[in-house]
């Protein structure tokens, strides 16, 4: 049986949301076991899984900026 190497280990071990990835994702324990090299396209992945890429950080701002807008166009017609 090959295991991880222990940085490797301790390094997710101390990242809950990285552990939490992985558990759902258990090619990467295999891969991060392989090569631990691989470690930062890991924490990529999981900030594309949790949401918390630039892009996607700034789309969620785009969409509570047009929900906003929405809103205040709602109040508007309401004022009338």
């Amino acid at each position: 049986m090959i295991t991880m190497q222990k940085e490797v280990y301790y390094y997710v071990k101390s990242s809950q949301e990285l552990l939490h990835f992985i558990r759902h994702n258990p090619e990467w324990y295999r891969y991060l076991t392989r090569d631990p090299s691989r470690i930062s396209e890991c924490e990529l992945e999981a900030k594309r899984f949790y949401g918390r890429t630039f892009s996607q950080r700034l789309e969620k701002v785009n969409q509570n900026v047009q929900m906003v807008g929405v809103l205040l166009q709602f109040a508007e017609m309401m004022k009338d």
